[in-house]
């Protein structure tokens, strides 16, 4: 994970409206998968407001070796064959691409023939996702939901000692942009003699990283904690929508079902673990008595290096606040770096029994919460558990989501020193059940 001059804070493009892009400067270059109007799928790189095509580029001479390679293997409307190639490819890829958009290219007149206006595209999963799983190793949330239901023991004797996870549903995974629908499922009040079964009235938000993976592994390996990152294609934000009244009444003892399996949003761009270099950490170090991970769980480079330090934030836009000309209120402010284990030791535990990861899997952090009130990641956490509301500036109340509610989650690496790149937002808006 070294810095190079693809990382120069310095480096300016000819794309210009890229030159101090909130998310998507020369620094960063994430892939995708959009589609022009009326076009097919293809594969692409965000570059300030604009989407250049990477399979046009393709079928030029701008790229050999390595970086053509790559392209080649990012076509078919899907990178999982891309993801595949690992590192170098990768990284060939994100060196010529920097040359080619570079402010005083020669070649500029040929790529802005391939570039597209972002806002006039629509933008795809970018790879297809195998199997999606959800950790939960954001330790403030893991706290502030144990408090709700066991005081005297918000955490549970596990935590500190495996990444807890569970395994999802892949189908319903969404780019951002798309609208979720309120959910039905089984619920019971603590007062209520029977359970019942209707739309969900506690509908919430997660506020999470998404960690996608490159090459994977064989069925009955497992890949060691210092080899780990070289499985990692890069990363993007998570929303895993959650049914709080659904997931209380059914997740003893399996685990949530209904309450988790409707819908979940990612932004749909793949940020490379090269983009994010810059704003790499060392693990934040565990408090006093807690257990020192096991053997297979430590590494000390993924200790001195394993951790981000990125910017979260939790938007809510409503009706009244859109209908009064207001902007989205602020539910969180939090950090990657509330993470209590590293990717590194996610993807290690995950594949430690011997189980087969594969291009295009999809990791959930789980929620990211930090320690103060106003850095919850959750809705359930903001208002504890519905009991105190948050009030909007248009007048509103909000418990939990309600019909017409959109929310927006953003990330950003911000470090003094080098350019701010983003992540691109990931949004929905609420539509109701369906009856």
């Amino acid at each position: 994970m070294t810095l190079d001059h693809t990382h120069d804070a310095m480096l300016r493009s000819w794309v210009k409206e890229a030159n101090g892009h909130p998310d998507f400067p020369i620094q960063n270059l994430p892939l995708g998968v959009f589609s022009p109007e009326g076009g097919a799928q293809r594969a692409g790189v965000a570059i300030g407001d604009h989407i250049l095509d990477l399979t046009g580029l393709l079928g030029t001479d701008l790229l050999q070796g390595e970086a053509a390679r790559a392209a080649e293997a990012a076509g078919g409307g899907a990178l999982n064959a891309l993801l595949a190639l690992g590192a170098g490819p990768r990284r060939a890829l994100r060196a010529r691409l920097s040359e080619l958009l570079r402010e005083g290219a020669p070649e500029r007149d040929r790529v802005a023939a391939l570039l597209h206006e972002a806002a006039a595209c629509t933008l795809h999963l970018p790879a297809r996702i195998g199997d999606y799983t959800d950790f939960y190793v954001g330790i403030h949330h893991a706290e502030n939901i144990g408090k709700q239901f066991r005081p005297d023991q918000p955490l549970l004797p596990n935590y500190k000692h495996v990444p807890i996870g569970y395994h999802g549903r892949a189908s319903s995974i969404r780019p951002s942009g798309i609208p979720v629908r309120r959910p039905r499922g089984q619920s019971k009040a603590p007062d209520a003699g029977m359970p019942s079964f209707g739309p969900s009235s506690r509908l919430d938000l997660e506020l999470e990283l998404g960690v996608w993976i490159g090459p994977g592994n064989d069925l009955g390996t497992s890949i060691p904690i210092g080899e780990a990152q070289d499985h990692v294609a890069g990363y993007c934000l998570l929303n895993d929508w959650s049914a709080r009244d659904i997931q209380a009444w059914e997740y003893q003892p399996l685990g949530p079902f209904l309450s988790k399996n409707f819908a979940s949003t990612i932004s749909p761009w793949i940020v490379t673990p090269e983009a994010l270099s810059p704003f790499r950490i060392a693990q934040p170090p565990r408090s006093e008595g807690d257990p020192r991970p096991l053997s297979y769980l430590l590494d000390e480079a993924d200790q001195s290096r394993g951790a981000f330090d990125l910017r979260l934030d939790v938007l809510l836009s409503t009706p009244g606040l859109r209908e009064a000309g207001l902007p989205p209120h602020r539910i969180s402010a939090s950090n990657a770096r509330h993470m209590y284990w590293t990717v590194a030791q996610m993807v290690t535990h995950h594949t430690s029994g011997g189980c087969n990861l594969q291009p295009g899997d999809l990791l959930g952090t789980g929620t990211i919460s930090g320690p103060d009130r106003d850095a919850c990641g959750s809705l359930v956490e903001a208002t504890l558990g519905g009991r105190e509301p948050l009030r909007l500036a248009s007048g509103e109340e909000r418990r939990f989501l309600e019909d017409g509610d959109e929310i927006i989650l953003q990330a950003r690496g911000v470090r003094e020193g080098f350019a701010q790149i983003g992540f691109g937002e990931c949004r929905a808006v609420i539509l109701g059940a369906v009856a």
